[in-house]
């Protein structure tokens, strides 16, 4: 699947979690639009467009990650989802729907990525949580109200040449009065001279102390003696993740074969931090030769290693696999791509594959899907 067609799961008040697949590219209007139960969402860096109304309404989000590759997030994508706290607008978006996050009341922090060229009609109208914003060079338009309902003590811009504005009431009444309007160095009179950025009463050059924020280190995944574990060089982080058993379905059928298989997906979050980058794995169970020494009632033990798998670039490492385990790597028009026999618990394959792909990974008699990143 590639996309989240218009209205897939609108209404569907009972949903608590969704993962997103890699191989997904777009989501469509109104898809998750009043799932109320809906607590994370994290956007995979393969999807480039957010639709409209995508997550309107969902009123239980609390947690957001919006991948790299995102470039447009619609009008009214993530309207009164009342309890996101944080919001990071990748540097790969261009343009920001009006409306997009209007009433999310909770948001006390918002970084706009670099690449952001458009803000659109009321766009964060109402987080009134946020104590500041920072406004990247890249801007060139800003809409009606895209900030009103908010009463700023502090803004900062980065633009270097300012841009006529040719609405009125970007910001509150209270923000023109009170705030300070931080500018680039040399850049006071431009800012004087052009209609609604003169509104503001206090303008001074510099940055109002803020400093670029440290991203956290990606972090890294493990499974040893029963125990799922993450690390990261970054000290002091939590772990935001979620795992999906992907032998879970729905449907009707006489029989279903059940692979006991997980996705899981993680980054690293800390306060005054950017988030990592998602770190993605597959954890699966690999059935080895079975116990036949000693066997009672007729029954046999068959011994299961837990198994990891994980990707990137078009490298796959697998790691849980008894020595000497033969592997391969096949395109899903079954091509192979790469083979590698395990060592040491674990073994590497090194394929053209092209991230976003999905990969067939034959680990003996078992065979797993896993997207490439």
């Amino acid at each position: 699947m590639t996309a989240i067609g218009d209205k897939t799961f609108k209404g569907c008040r009972g949903l608590i979690s969704v993962t997103i697949g890699n191989s997904v590219t777009s989501i469509g209007n109104s898809a998750f639009e009043s799932c109320e139960a809906l607590s994370s969402v994290i956007i995979p860096n393969s999807v480039t467009s957010i639709g409209a109304s995508a997550f309107r309404w969902c009123y239980g989000l609390t947690s957001l990650i919006i991948g790299n590759s995102v470039t447009d997030i619609g009008s009214n994508a993530f309207y009164a989802c009342k309890k996101i706290t944080s919001v990071n607008i990748p540097n790969s978006v261009k343009t920001i729907g009006s409306e997009a996050f209007a009433f999310c009341e909770g948001m006390t922090s918002l970084t706009i990525g670099d690449g952001v060229t458009g803000i659109s009609n009321f766009a964060f109208q109402s987080c009134k949580s946020l104590s500041s914003v920072t406004l990247p060079n890249s801007l060139t338009s800003l809409g009606q109200g895209v900030f009103s309902g908010i009463d700023f003590p502090i803004v900062i811009s980065k633009i270097e040449e300012p841009f006529h504005i040719t609405v009125l009431g970007v910001f509150s009444n209270n923000t023109y009065k009170n705030a300070t309007l931080y500018v680039p160095v040399g850049t006071t009179q431009k800012y004087r001279n052009i209609m609604e950025w003169n509104q503001f009463l206090y303008i001074e050059e510099g940055t109002g102390g803020a400093t670029t924020q440290e991203k956290c280190a990606k972090p890294t995944i493990s499974y040893q003696n029963g125990k799922l574990s993450f690390n990261c060089e970054t000290e002091g982080v939590n772990y935001q993740y979620d795992i999906t058993n992907l032998d879970i379905k729905a449907g009707i059928a006489q029989e279903i074969e059940l692979g006991v298989t997980y996705s899981i997906n993680v980054y690293a979050t800390k306060p005054g931090y950017e988030n990592s980058n998602i770190s993605t794995a597959t954890l699966c169970w690999i059935d080895v030769e079975p116990k036949t020494e000693g066997i009672e009632n007729s029954i046999a033990q068959v011994r299961a290693n837990a198994v990891l798998i994980q990707t990137e670039n078009g490298q796959i490492s697998i790691v849980g696999t008894d020595d000497g385990t033969i592997i391969h790597a096949y395109e899903i028009d079954g091509q192979l791509v790469g083979s590698a026999i395990s060592h040491n618990g674990y073994a590497n394959l090194n394929t053209n594959i092209k991230p976003g792909s999905i990969a067939i990974i034959k680990i003996g008699d078992r065979s797993v899907k896993v997207v490439v990143k």
